[in-house]
Protein backbone atom coordinates (compact mmCIF):
# COMPACT_ATOMS: atom_id res chain seq x y z
CA UNK A 1 0.00 0.00 0.00
CA UNK A 2 1.44 3.23 -0.80
CA UNK A 3 2.59 5.81 1.78
CA UNK A 4 0.78 9.46 1.64
CA UNK A 5 1.55 12.08 3.22
CA UNK A 6 -0.79 15.30 3.65
CA UNK A 7 0.47 18.70 4.54
CA UNK A 8 -2.21 21.28 6.27
CA UNK A 9 -4.33 19.32 8.76
CA UNK A 10 -7.09 22.39 8.30
CA UNK A 11 -10.45 21.94 7.77
CA UNK A 12 -10.20 20.88 4.58
CA UNK A 13 -6.27 19.04 5.15
CA UNK A 14 -7.74 16.66 8.17
CA UNK A 15 -11.26 15.07 6.49
CA UNK A 16 -8.95 13.71 3.90
CA UNK A 17 -6.47 12.88 5.85
CA UNK A 18 -8.65 10.80 7.50
CA UNK A 19 -10.85 9.50 4.58
CA UNK A 20 -7.25 8.08 3.35
CA UNK A 21 -6.41 6.14 6.60
CA UNK A 22 -9.71 4.88 6.79
CA UNK A 23 -9.15 3.49 3.40
CA UNK A 24 -5.99 1.85 4.71
CA UNK A 25 -2.91 3.54 3.40
CA UNK A 26 -0.20 4.48 5.51
CA UNK A 27 -0.63 8.08 6.14
CA UNK A 28 1.67 10.87 7.23
CA UNK A 29 0.79 14.63 8.17
CA UNK A 30 1.98 17.63 8.95
CA UNK A 31 0.52 20.89 10.19
CA UNK A 32 2.06 24.32 11.97
CA UNK A 33 -1.12 23.85 14.61
CA UNK A 34 -0.42 21.50 17.04
CA UNK A 35 -4.27 20.92 17.90
CA UNK A 36 -4.46 19.93 14.18
CA UNK A 37 -1.78 17.54 14.30
CA UNK A 38 -3.11 15.82 17.42
CA UNK A 39 -6.68 15.00 15.82
CA UNK A 40 -4.90 13.76 13.04
CA UNK A 41 -2.80 11.54 15.17
CA UNK A 42 -5.87 10.58 17.17
CA UNK A 43 -7.28 9.48 13.57
CA UNK A 44 -4.05 6.68 13.07
CA UNK A 45 -2.00 9.28 11.34
CA UNK A 46 1.47 9.51 11.75
CA UNK A 47 3.15 12.84 12.88
CA UNK A 48 6.61 14.34 13.39
CA UNK A 49 8.15 13.56 10.04
CA UNK A 50 10.30 17.03 8.33
CA UNK A 51 8.57 17.99 5.22
CA UNK A 52 12.46 16.80 3.47
CA UNK A 53 11.54 13.28 4.98
CA UNK A 54 7.84 13.51 3.32
CA UNK A 55 9.21 13.64 0.44
CA UNK A 56 12.08 11.18 0.35
CA UNK A 57 9.48 8.31 1.41
CA UNK A 58 6.23 9.04 0.46
CA UNK A 59 4.76 7.86 -2.86
CA UNK A 60 1.82 10.72 -2.99
CA UNK A 61 1.87 13.90 -1.36
CA UNK A 62 -1.47 15.86 -0.89
CA UNK A 63 -1.23 19.62 -0.06
CA UNK A 64 -4.13 21.92 1.12
CA UNK A 65 -2.65 25.09 2.49
CA UNK A 66 -4.63 28.80 3.08
CA UNK A 67 -1.80 31.13 0.71
CA UNK A 68 0.14 31.27 -2.15
CA UNK A 69 3.00 32.37 0.04
CA UNK A 70 2.19 28.98 2.29
CA UNK A 71 2.37 26.94 -1.13
CA UNK A 72 5.65 28.73 -2.37
CA UNK A 73 6.93 28.00 0.51
CA UNK A 74 6.09 24.12 1.14
CA UNK A 75 7.22 23.47 -2.51
CA UNK A 76 9.94 25.88 -3.26
CA UNK A 77 11.81 26.57 -0.28
CA UNK A 78 15.22 24.94 0.67
CA UNK A 79 13.95 22.44 2.91
CA UNK A 80 10.53 22.25 0.28
CA UNK A 81 9.05 19.64 -1.72
CA UNK A 82 9.98 20.20 -5.50
CA UNK A 83 13.79 20.26 -4.07
CA UNK A 84 13.72 17.24 -1.78
CA UNK A 85 11.40 14.23 -2.75
CA UNK A 86 12.41 11.44 -4.81
CA UNK A 87 11.61 10.72 -8.53
CA UNK A 88 8.59 8.47 -8.44
CA UNK A 89 6.52 11.24 -5.70
CA UNK A 90 3.30 12.51 -7.23
CA UNK A 91 3.01 16.13 -5.80
CA UNK A 92 -0.60 17.47 -5.78
CA UNK A 93 -1.28 20.94 -4.62
CA UNK A 94 -5.70 21.25 -3.54
CA UNK A 95 -4.75 25.09 -2.50
CA UNK A 96 -6.65 27.70 -4.31
CA UNK A 97 -3.70 29.41 -5.64
CA UNK A 98 -2.68 31.79 -8.57
CA UNK A 99 -2.05 30.60 -12.38
CA UNK A 100 1.38 31.80 -12.23
CA UNK A 101 2.30 30.06 -9.17
CA UNK A 102 1.33 26.88 -10.89
CA UNK A 103 3.44 27.43 -13.61
CA UNK A 104 6.31 28.64 -11.11
CA UNK A 105 6.23 25.41 -9.24
CA UNK A 106 5.63 23.16 -12.40
CA UNK A 107 8.80 24.84 -13.79
CA UNK A 108 10.78 23.78 -10.65
CA UNK A 109 9.65 20.51 -10.54
CA UNK A 110 10.28 19.35 -14.18
CA UNK A 111 13.63 20.21 -13.45
CA UNK A 112 13.81 18.46 -10.47
CA UNK A 113 12.06 15.45 -12.13
CA UNK A 114 9.13 15.64 -9.79
CA UNK A 115 5.70 14.91 -10.98
CA UNK A 116 3.18 18.09 -9.80
CA UNK A 117 -0.32 18.19 -10.39
CA UNK A 118 -2.43 21.67 -9.29
CA UNK A 119 -5.84 20.47 -8.04
CA UNK A 120 -8.18 22.50 -6.06
CA UNK A 121 -11.24 21.32 -4.99
CA UNK A 122 -14.51 22.32 -5.00
CA UNK A 123 -17.29 20.53 -2.19
CA UNK A 124 -16.38 21.96 1.08
CA UNK A 125 -16.15 20.55 4.45
CA UNK A 126 -19.08 18.51 3.65
CA UNK A 127 -17.48 17.16 0.54
CA UNK A 128 -14.02 16.50 2.31
CA UNK A 129 -16.07 14.46 4.59
CA UNK A 130 -18.31 12.52 2.23
CA UNK A 131 -15.69 11.60 -0.10
CA UNK A 132 -17.71 14.05 -2.90
CA UNK A 133 -15.05 16.34 -3.32
CA UNK A 134 -14.51 17.43 -7.33
CA UNK A 135 -10.85 17.83 -8.12
CA UNK A 136 -10.12 20.21 -11.33
CA UNK A 137 -6.48 18.64 -12.53
CA UNK A 138 -4.17 20.57 -14.64
CA UNK A 139 -1.06 18.62 -15.35
CA UNK A 140 0.79 15.37 -16.84
CA UNK A 141 -1.84 12.70 -17.39
CA UNK A 142 0.21 10.16 -16.26
CA UNK A 143 0.64 11.58 -13.07
CA UNK A 144 -2.93 11.95 -12.67
CA UNK A 145 -3.40 8.84 -13.71
CA UNK A 146 -0.54 7.33 -11.27
CA UNK A 147 -2.78 9.22 -8.39
CA UNK A 148 -6.04 8.48 -9.60
CA UNK A 149 -6.51 6.00 -7.10
CA UNK A 150 -5.74 7.90 -3.89
CA UNK A 151 -7.58 10.85 -5.51
CA UNK A 152 -11.05 8.39 -6.35
CA UNK A 153 -10.78 7.49 -2.32
CA UNK A 154 -11.46 11.20 -1.58
CA UNK A 155 -13.86 12.67 -3.97
CA UNK A 156 -16.71 11.73 -6.88
CA UNK A 157 -15.91 13.73 -9.65
CA UNK A 158 -12.29 13.06 -10.09
CA UNK A 159 -11.48 15.16 -13.64
CA UNK A 160 -8.37 15.80 -15.50
CA UNK A 161 -9.22 19.25 -17.54
CA UNK A 162 -5.78 19.20 -19.60
CA UNK A 163 -2.17 19.14 -19.32
CA UNK A 164 -2.03 22.59 -18.72
CA UNK A 165 -0.62 23.20 -15.36
CA UNK A 166 -2.86 26.05 -14.74
CA UNK A 167 -6.19 24.48 -16.44
CA UNK A 168 -7.71 23.01 -12.80
CA UNK A 169 -7.04 26.24 -11.22
CA UNK A 170 -8.75 28.57 -13.89
CA UNK A 171 -11.69 26.30 -14.02
CA UNK A 172 -12.09 26.60 -9.96
CA UNK A 173 -11.28 30.51 -10.16
CA UNK A 174 -14.82 30.54 -12.47
CA UNK A 175 -16.19 28.45 -10.01
CA UNK A 176 -15.88 30.70 -6.96
CA UNK A 177 -16.33 33.38 -8.63
CA UNK A 178 -19.89 32.04 -9.28
CA UNK A 179 -20.32 31.10 -6.13
CA UNK A 180 -19.66 34.79 -4.96
CA UNK A 181 -22.38 35.68 -7.30
CA UNK A 182 -24.65 32.95 -5.82
CA UNK A 183 -23.50 34.09 -2.40
CA UNK A 184 -24.34 37.68 -2.58
CA UNK A 185 -27.70 37.27 -4.20
CA UNK A 186 -28.84 34.45 -1.87
CA UNK A 187 -27.94 37.31 0.66
CA UNK A 188 -29.99 40.36 -0.64
CA UNK A 189 -32.94 38.12 -1.75
CA UNK A 190 -33.12 36.60 1.81
CA UNK A 191 -32.96 39.93 3.70
CA UNK A 192 -35.35 41.31 1.03
CA UNK A 193 -37.83 38.04 1.67
CA UNK A 194 -37.55 38.90 5.73
CA UNK A 195 -38.19 42.81 5.53
CA UNK A 196 -41.45 41.33 3.58
CA UNK A 197 -42.69 39.26 6.21
CA UNK A 198 -42.34 36.18 4.96
CA UNK A 199 -41.62 32.76 6.81
CA UNK A 200 -38.01 31.91 5.50
CA UNK A 201 -37.93 28.16 5.84
CA UNK A 202 -41.02 28.09 3.52
CA UNK A 203 -39.73 30.07 1.16
CA UNK A 204 -36.74 27.88 0.94
CA UNK A 205 -39.21 25.07 0.28
CA UNK A 206 -40.59 26.74 -2.49
CA UNK A 207 -37.97 27.96 -4.06
CA UNK A 208 -35.92 24.67 -3.31
CA UNK A 209 -38.41 23.01 -6.00
CA UNK A 210 -38.56 26.25 -8.64
CA UNK A 211 -36.10 28.41 -11.15
CA UNK A 212 -34.63 29.97 -7.84
CA UNK A 213 -33.05 26.95 -6.21
CA UNK A 214 -29.37 26.51 -6.30
CA UNK A 215 -26.68 24.15 -4.25
CA UNK A 216 -24.94 27.50 -2.92
CA UNK A 217 -28.49 28.57 -1.60
CA UNK A 218 -28.85 25.35 0.06
CA UNK A 219 -25.78 25.40 1.52
CA UNK A 220 -25.81 28.61 3.29
CA UNK A 221 -29.51 29.04 4.45
CA UNK A 222 -29.63 25.39 5.99
CA UNK A 223 -26.39 25.51 7.52
CA UNK A 224 -25.66 28.86 8.28
CA UNK A 225 -28.58 31.46 8.04
CA UNK A 226 -31.13 29.55 9.69
CA UNK A 227 -29.13 28.92 12.38
CA UNK A 228 -27.76 32.18 12.40
CA UNK A 229 -24.76 31.06 12.95
CA UNK A 230 -21.11 31.01 11.05
CA UNK A 231 -18.25 29.60 12.43
CA UNK A 232 -16.24 28.77 9.29
CA UNK A 233 -16.80 25.98 6.18
CA UNK A 234 -15.70 28.48 3.32
CA UNK A 235 -14.46 31.69 5.12
CA UNK A 236 -15.22 35.06 3.30
CA UNK A 237 -11.86 35.87 3.29
CA UNK A 238 -10.59 33.41 1.19
CA UNK A 239 -13.30 33.39 -1.02
CA UNK A 240 -12.33 37.08 -1.35
CA UNK A 241 -8.91 35.66 -1.88
CA UNK A 242 -10.48 33.69 -4.90
CA UNK A 243 -12.42 36.85 -6.22
CA UNK A 244 -9.52 39.06 -6.17
CA UNK A 245 -7.19 35.87 -8.27
CA UNK A 246 -10.37 35.89 -10.91
CA UNK A 247 -10.14 39.26 -12.05
CA UNK A 248 -6.38 39.60 -11.64
CA UNK A 249 -6.91 36.60 -14.05
CA UNK A 250 -9.90 38.86 -16.38
CA UNK A 251 -7.37 41.75 -16.15
CA UNK A 252 -4.26 39.45 -17.72
CA UNK A 253 -6.96 38.38 -20.68
CA UNK A 254 -8.19 42.12 -21.41
CA UNK A 255 -11.58 41.99 -20.23
CA UNK A 256 -13.39 44.11 -18.53
CA UNK A 257 -16.05 42.48 -15.75
CA UNK A 258 -18.07 45.74 -14.00
CA UNK A 259 -19.87 43.30 -12.24
CA UNK A 260 -17.28 41.19 -10.58
CA UNK A 261 -15.39 44.04 -9.97
CA UNK A 262 -18.68 45.71 -8.01
CA UNK A 263 -18.99 42.31 -6.55
CA UNK A 264 -15.49 41.99 -5.11
CA UNK A 265 -15.69 45.72 -3.41
CA UNK A 266 -18.77 44.79 -1.83
CA UNK A 267 -16.81 41.54 -0.28
CA UNK A 268 -13.56 43.63 0.41
CA UNK A 269 -15.87 46.16 2.83
CA UNK A 270 -17.07 43.11 4.66
CA UNK A 271 -13.97 41.86 5.12
CA UNK A 272 -12.74 45.29 6.51
CA UNK A 273 -15.27 45.42 8.76
CA UNK A 274 -14.19 42.22 10.72
CA UNK A 275 -16.41 39.64 9.31
CA UNK A 276 -13.61 38.04 7.04
CA UNK A 277 -13.36 34.74 9.41
CA UNK A 278 -16.96 33.86 9.50
CA UNK A 279 -17.89 31.91 6.99
CA UNK A 280 -18.81 33.27 3.52
CA UNK A 281 -22.84 33.37 4.27
CA UNK A 282 -22.43 35.87 6.72
CA UNK A 283 -22.66 38.18 3.84
CA UNK A 284 -26.84 37.92 4.88
CA UNK A 285 -26.03 38.94 8.30
CA UNK A 286 -24.16 42.32 7.45
CA UNK A 287 -26.78 43.39 4.73
CA UNK A 288 -29.58 42.51 7.20
CA UNK A 289 -27.42 45.34 8.93
CA UNK A 290 -28.22 47.71 6.52
CA UNK A 291 -25.12 49.30 5.99
CA UNK A 292 -25.75 52.25 3.08
CA UNK A 293 -22.21 51.24 1.40
CA UNK A 294 -23.45 47.28 0.95
CA UNK A 295 -26.98 48.45 -0.05
CA UNK A 296 -26.61 50.82 -2.94
CA UNK A 297 -26.14 50.09 -6.31
CA UNK A 298 -24.93 53.03 -7.58
CA UNK A 299 -22.29 53.23 -4.94
CA UNK A 300 -21.20 49.61 -5.49
CA UNK A 301 -20.79 50.75 -9.75
CA UNK A 302 -18.69 53.96 -9.18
Amino acid sequence: MEKIAVIGLGNMGLPMSSNLIESGYTVYGSDLNADAEASFQQAGGAIGASIPSLGQNCDVIITSLPSTDAVESIFLGDEGLVRNSHPNTVLIDTSTVTPETNSKIEKAAKKNGIDYLASPVSGGVVGALNRTLTFMIGGPREAYEKALPVLDTLGENVVHISEKIESGTVTKLINNLLIGFYTAGVSEALNLAKQSDLDLDQLFTILNVSYGQSRIYERNYKSFIASDQYEPGFSLKLLNKDLRFALDLAEKKELDLPISKALFSMYEEVEKNGFGEKDMSVLYRKISEQTPSLLSGKEMME
